[in-house]
């Protein structure tokens, strides 16, 4: 009998610690603690007895973290603003398919679908990408006000400007990915090539970006609208604009396959949809754009609406291209620019100071030299053909390479680093050249 009670007595504990680990619902994310802890705190109140967890990792950390977590411990929800992070793990059979609880959300913003239309994952809220700047400092260093990307390649902003990497932020690869969309790949490239020149940091997360903008620490930042919006909300003497060339897509959430706690995952992704979700996305702190319309009655005033013209963007965002090349503009962005930012900054230094000291005078020898140091800094790596070559991205499609592709890609990546580097220096050597004949 007491063998048969102690039986019991450690099934019932095996039962109630299986019940414990089914209530709850552990959730990786990039979003700030801002946002993460307000739906953690109302989803707990409104689900007593299921725990929150969040797990706040950079969005190419979490895909990896997801990819590599056992079959036997996957987490349970995948919520990050980055619509081509979700693309490859559906493309890698790590999402599983849900249905959206929310019928009032349209099909599309723009052309660009707001949830998946294979069923993988959901639009929990729009995002666009531009332009935040501290007031104060941009009147203190007599800076005009950015309007485009354009502007940041200017001279005027040299040393004044951040970003951060997209090997590090999924927003920041979107920006990134945007602006190469909306120019095409070499304008793109030269201009962010120009604008990472002007740029002061390369910040190890995207927070680092709003964060030294709102205390000043820099003037401008490249930056997801609900930073520059939060920033704002937060009474932060900041701006932030929408440039014309921009893409409004949505920020996603889905559920991991072979999550532990399907059901509460589904439970979780069910309450952002909700009305009273999506107005939690008007806290000051948070400012995001929800994907319900309904829900724009409620938001503050002068807060922006995609749905009814208040932002125009240019770029209908192609996630399907951004996905085929997603670790191929990160590696080419981190080889040219975030290693290599030092020798960048010192060639748009140079070509800066020959332009000022040419400005107004009629040296075409001068000018020839200029024109050629611009080309030698700013000029992608990669030819535009070259990224459309199919083998050529096949080399990225998957961090899971073998031996062979893994010699191929490091190859190729000091090729870039030794040619960005290469190029720097004759830019700076060209610059100077064109500066010495300024008459």
């Amino acid at each position: 009998m007491k063998q048969l009670n102690f039986i019991a007595t450690v099934a019932l504990l095996g039962m109630a610690t299986l019940s414990y680990a089914q209530q709850q619902v552990v959730i990786v994310t990039s979003f700030p603690k801002e946002l993460t802890e307000a739906y953690k705190k109302a989803f707990e109140a409104k689900n007593p007895g299921v725990k929150v967890e969040i797990l706040n990792k950079p969005t190419p950390a979490g895909v990896a973290y997801i990819r590599e977590a056992p079959a036997s411990n996957k987490p349970d929800v995948f919520w990050v603003s980055a619509p081509d992070a979700f693309e490859v793990l559906a493309g890698e059979k790590l999402l599983a398919k849900i249905e959206s609880p929310a019928k009032e959300v349209p099909a599309k913003i723009g052309n660009y679908p707001i949830n998946d239309p294979q069923g993988f994952y959901l639009g929990q809220a729009l995002a666009g990408y531009g332009i935040m700047w501290n007031t104060r400092y941009t009147k203190a260093h007599k800076l005009p006000d950015p309007k485009e990307w354009s502007d940041l390649t200017k001279p005027v902003y040299f040393s004044h400007v951040a970003m951060s990497s997209p090997s590090r932020s999924g927003t920041t690869h979107l920006t990134v990915e945007t602006i190469l969309q909306g120019e095409g790949w070499q304008k793109g490239w030269q201009q962010m090539l120009t604008i990472a020149g002007n740029c002061a940091a390369i910040t190890e997360r995207s927070f680092g970006v709003p964060d030294g903008v709102n205390n000043g620490q820099y003037g401008i930042g490249l930056v997801i609208d609900f930073f520059g919006l939060a920033g704002k909300a937060s009474k932060f003497p900041v701006e932030f604009v929408y440039p014309s060339v921009t893409a409004i897509v949505p920020a996603n959430i889905g559920v991991i396959a072979g999550a532990k706690n399907a059901d509460n995952a589904r439970k979780f992704i069910n309450y952002t949809m909700s009305p009273e979700g999506q107005e939690l996305l008007f806290d000051p702190a948070i400012s995001r754009l929800p994907v319900l319309p309904s829900a724009y009655k409620k938001a503050p005033a002068g807060f922006p609406n995609p749905f009814t013209g208040t932002i125009k963007p240019k770029v209908n965002f192609d996630s399907d291209l951004a996905e085929s090349r997603y670790y191929v503009v990160s590696s080419i962005f981190d080889q040219t620019i975030t290693f290599r930012h030092k020798e960048l900054v010192q060639a748009a230094k140079a070509i800066n100071e020959a332009a000022a000291r040419l400005a107004g005078k009629n040296n075409p020898q001068a000018m020839k030299l200029l024109d050629d140091a611009r080309d030698a800094a700013y000029s992608p790596v990669v030819t535009a053909e070259k990224s459309k070559d199919k083998d050529f991205l096949a080399l990225y499609r998957s961090t899971k390479r073998d031996a062979e592709k893994t010699k191929q890609t490091t190859a190729l990546e000091e090729y870039w680093s030794n040619t960005a580097r290469k190029n720097y220096l004759r830019a700076v050597d060209l610059a100077n050249q064109a500066a010495s004949l300024a008459r």
